[in-house]
């Protein structure tokens, strides 16, 4: 709710100016959809995008209730899934992200499948919990994994994009932390000596998959909308 009240504020306090299906804010900012209705990934993506130029709105904010099905066979494909039709639907310019945990013990699960690991209605405590059954007696050495982020973009000209980034750790045997959201509490990284949800927003910024893959991508989305 608080993103929501963020975005409202942000949109009441900017002047848009819409033209052949372009929405930009004083003739520089374009109007940018993040297509998710998962609220952490909401809550990271708009601090990520906070100093780039464009307009950050969401779906609830245009009026958009829909579930893109994730059937595709790779973090690239499902994250362009969601663009796409997201697009579609608001007409808009529009990121979206998928993401993965990738444990070398398992194969490379849960991977794709990471938040429906659980099954479909499974909670964020589910997810943690199966993990850690499948891991237990597994010793540490033996417990690596990587978080990775692909984010897809539909620009205002319809074209796509693509942007990655990786985060390598560890599975602890115990959760630790109250802050992120899915396996953060037990998504352990060697080098801070914490786990993902003991970070601040800053520290997290500064190493997580989704944020190596965002600054990629606000160096392309600054571009959008300009001289167009």
């Amino acid at each position: 709710m608080a993103l929501e009240t963020l975005l409202r504020d942000s949109r009441r306090n900017s002047k848009f100016q819409i033209n052949s299906g372009r929405c930009t804010v004083d003739n520089q900012q374009l109007k940018l959809l993040i297509a998710t209705n998962n609220a952490g990934k909401l809550v990271e993506l708009r601090a990520l995008l906070n100093e780039s130029h464009v307009q950050v709105t969401s779906p609830s904010l245009e009026n958009i209730d829909i579930e893109v099905e994730e059937n595709g066979s790779s973090l690239k494909e499902n994250a362009s899934l969601k663009a796409k039709e997201f697009n579609r639907i608001s007409g808009l310019p529009s990121l979206s992200d998928d993401s993965g945990l990738f444990v070398a013990h398992l194969n490379g699960r849960p991977g794709i499948h990471s938040a429906r690991y659980a099954g479909p209605n499974g909670s964020d405590d589910d997810l943690v919990d199966k993990l850690l059954n499948e891991l237990d007696g597994v010793e540490e050495s033996k417990r690596t994994a990587y978080f990775e982020c692909v984010i897809a973009i539909i620009d205002d000209h319809g074209e796509e994009h693509f942007f990655s980034g990786r985060c390598e750790g560890t599975i602890s045997t115990q959760r630790k932390g109250n802050n992120g959201f899915g396996y953060d509490p037990v998504f352990f990284i060697p080098k801070l000596d914490k786990t993902m949800a003991e970070l601040t927003e800053s520290e997290k910024n500064d190493v997580s998959h989704r944020s190596k893959a965002m600054k990629q991508a606000i160096r392309f989305i600054d571009t959008m909308g300009i001289n167009t």
